[in-house]
């Protein structure tokens, strides 16, 4: 169920390179990658910015702004839309830098509420 719903992000988004659930411990649950993903270590660096997710909830909750939704890293190389399910899960998706971020916020924001009962707490 995971795996078919991160293949169709990436169907669905021009210029997508992977996507992977994770958790906010750093380990993925689940990914997909295209083959030119594959070569970029996306694993590695999905595990490494999800301090920064975590940072950026705890930066929300402390000032009172809320609960974090979305979170975009953009790189020379490649463009990371991190999108959490809840405190626990988020998905992020690797762009390259000239892939569609719109289409992508759309089809992340489409997976979260096709994925809601699975992650309902």
């Amino acid at each position: 169920m995971f795996k078919e719903a991160l293949h169709t992000i990436i169907a669905n988004t021009d210029g997508s390179l992977g996507a992977l659930l994770m958790g906010a411990d750093g380990l993925s649950v689940e990914k997909f990658f295209t083959d030119e993903g594959h070569a970029a270590n996306l694993d590695v660096a999905a595990a490494e910015f999800t301090s920064l997710v975590r940072t950026a909830m705890k930066s929300g909750n402390d000032l009172a702004l809320g609960e974090l939704c979305e979170m975009v890293v953009s790189l020379d190389k490649v463009t990371f839309l991190m999108r959490l399910f809840n405190r626990d899960y988020f998905v992020a998706l690797a762009m390259k830098p000239d892939g569609n971020l719109g289409r992508a916020r759309y089809e992340l924001r489409k997976a979260e509420l096709q994925l809601a009962s699975e992650f309902a707490l």
